[in-house]
């Protein structure tokens, strides 16, 4: 099995490209023990005129803004950094990737105290193919309710992709996939539904979408792009409290994101939702979202033109 440090290819670091197995870091790097960085999940699509890379600024201005909520100054501007994504997809040879942009604290020092940090930054890429399994884009994931809860230490660090943010995630992962299950659901403080471990949800009642507001949910750009397509589909999308009943009695549900991309919900907790696979409207807004990321609907080639691969 090849591991993510055992392969052949490039990988951006501090301005230098580094070769793979060389890009290595400290046992003392801080952010390993203290968890404070920032990251990104951007994805590059193999379109008619090479690989080109989706909402390319908007995810490095995400990474920008997550940094600056956890006061971390990145030492280089976006277009630096948007360009070296551009850049990381040609030098290690892919027509499609997973691109991994992050900034951390290095090892300058050690204790809870950051102002004697440099902040490092590095950009990997690597080919990575459906998150949750090329079957379950058609046929649906079965997800199970979380006994762990979506939380932050503070309202202004949810809208933060920050790297220790994600503890909850990974133990309600293994937690669902123990009992048998594809994903997790996690709830909010008050019981509402938040999102998946890594995915923002989508709910079906009807013919209205429905999602739960940003209080405790990652503002995701796919969960920003299902608005803009079901807008241009003619469904209504509504933000609102989402119970679990709600999803029981759903007509459809689906995840949303830069991974997951748009993956149909068949059940929750062993409870069929709508016909129990795909449904007509997720199916709608799947085929327009690849056909929006692979380049194919001319209505929206400005989410790819920033990143062309070239």
């Amino acid at each position: 099995m090849m591991t993510m440090e055992d392969r052949d290819g490039f990988i951006w670091m501090d301005g230098k490209w580094v070769d793979w197995r060389e890009a290595k870091v400290h046992v003392l790097t801080h952010t390993l023990h203290y968890g404070m960085g920032a990251f990104e999940g951007v994805r590059a699509y193999e379109t008619s005129d090479g690989p080109a890379i989706f909402k390319l600024e908007k995810h490095t201005e995400r990474l920008f803004n997550s940094a600056r909520i956890l006061g971390m100054d990145i030492p280089f501007d976006a277009d630096t950094l948007n360009q070296a994504q551009r850049e990381v997809v040609i030098k290690n040879n892919l027509n499609s990737a997973y691109i991994r942009p992050m900034c951390f604290y290095g090892s300058e020092g050690m204790g809870l105290r950051a102002d004697n940090l440099k902040v490092h930054v590095m950009i990997a890429a690597w080919e990575w193919g459906s998150y949750l399994g090329e079957d379950n884009m058609k046929n649906g994931i079965r997800i199970r309710t979380s006994s762990y809860i979506r939380h932050f230490a503070h309202p202004s660090l949810s809208g933060a992709k920050m790297n220790g943010n994600y503890i909850n995630s990974m133990m309600a992962l293994k937690e669902a996939q123990d009992h048998g299950f594809d994903e997790a659901l996690m709830l909010d403080v008050d019981g509402f539904v938040s999102e998946g471990s890594g995915e923002n949800i989508f709910v079906i009642k009807d013919e209205v979408i429905y999602t739960p507001h940003l209080t405790s949910a990652l503002p995701g750009i796919t969960r920003d792009t299902i608005f803009t397509l079901a807008k241009s589909l003619e469904y209504k999308i509504v933000e609102k409290k989402i119970s679990c009943d709600d999803i029981y009695t759903a007509d459809e549900a689906f995840f949303t994101g830069t991974a997951a991309e748009v993956t149909p919900i068949r059940d929750l907790d062993g409870k069929q939702i709508g016909i129990g696979s795909r449904g007509l409207i997720t199916a709608k807004l799947q085929s327009l979202y690849f056909d929006c990321v692979h380049g194919r609907n001319d209505e929206y080639l400005h989410w790819i033109e920033n990143g062309r691969c070239s």
